[in-house]
């Protein structure tokens, strides 16, 4: 059995290099977009989160996550201030379609095997997820995404990626089922009125 003194050398050495000060803010940073009531705050949230993944995927040896990362940085800034639940501008559609050429681009020129894969699988979701007015379909595919960036962050090796990954899931889970019942909640007292109609 390990003396208590022992814990804190596992726990370094299990690190191995992999913590960061640029992959403990993204883990921040992640934690809290999970649980952001809106999507705007979602979005800039995720900006932050994708700019210091960034620095910690070029420190950890991943070119695709950096870039993937950078390009998820663009596109979350870029939705939060243009995409409403009334629309969004038809350009906005064109630079997406941009960015999901120049993501499959990116994936090609700086491919590593599995990592890369699942690094685009996670940017490629995360690009749809971002182009959605609601927060509930927006909330399942980064659902999708984070199941994608925990592949890779297996992969590499990057203890606080996948931290923020189990965390990510855990509250865009915990948001979209809360969410859920809520909506649910305030439906019952209209559906319970409209079945107390006579029928005809």
């Amino acid at each position: 059995m390990l003396s208590p003194d022992a814990w804190p050398v596992l726990a370094r050495a299990a690190a191995a290099g992999h913590l960061d000060l640029f992959g403990l803010l993204g883990l921040a940073f992640g934690f809290a977009t999970g649980l952001m009531p809106q999507r705007r705050l979602i979005l800039l949230s995720s900006a932050a989160c994708g700019l210091c993944f960034s620095a910690h995927f070029l420190r950890l040896g991943s070119p695709t996550g950096t870039a993937m990362n950078l390009l998820g940085v663009a596109q979350s800034l870029l939705a939060a201030r243009f995409v409403t639940a009334r629309g969004r501008p038809a350009w906005l559609d064109a630079v997406f379609a941009g960015t999901f050429v120049l993501a499959a681009l990116l994936i090609v020129a700086t491919w590593t095997g599995l990592p890369s894969a699942f690094a685009g699988l996670a940017a490629l979701v995360a690009t749809a997820a971002r182009l959605q007015a609601s927060p509930q379909t927006m909330r399942l595919l980064l659902i999708g995404a984070a199941l994608g960036w925990a592949s890779h962050n297996i992969l590499m090796g990057s203890v606080v990626g996948l931290t923020c990954d189990c965390l990510g899931l855990l509250g865009f889970t915990t948001s979209y089922l809360r969410t859920r019942a809520a909506t649910r909640a305030t439906d019952r007292p209209a559906l319970a009125a409209l079945e107390a109609l006579p029928s005809r």
